[in-house]
């Protein structure tokens, strides 16, 4: 993973502490569970989006590792569909 690409996902990772941050004030200051589950659902969104991005550049560094020829071998390509369905067992 490349500097551009690290950066990128810490600037995510940021944003998403700053919405669970945010939730925790919105609990201490009693606002209405509708406004709560809002937030929550936007926290979740991003950090699911953090989890794509992590899994797509994780997916492209395999296929990379094993191409010859610019065709990815069987197995990097199984490689990086196990690491894709074991994130997305994790998000439903």
């Amino acid at each position: 993973m490349d500097t551009e690409e690290a950066g990128r996902l810490i600037n995510r990772l940021r944003r998403v502490e700053g919405q669970s941050r945010g939730l925790q004030r919105m609990i201490e200051e009693g606002r209405t569970c509708e406004e709560i589950f809002t937030q929550l659902a936007a926290t979740k969104a991003a950090l699911d989006r953090v989890g794509v991005l992590l899994i797509s550049l994780k997916m492209r560094e395999c296929l990379a590792e094993e191409a010859g020829d610019d065709v990815a071998s069987p197995a990097a390509v199984e490689k990086a569909l196990e690491a894709f369905l074991k994130y997305a067992r994790c998000v439903k």
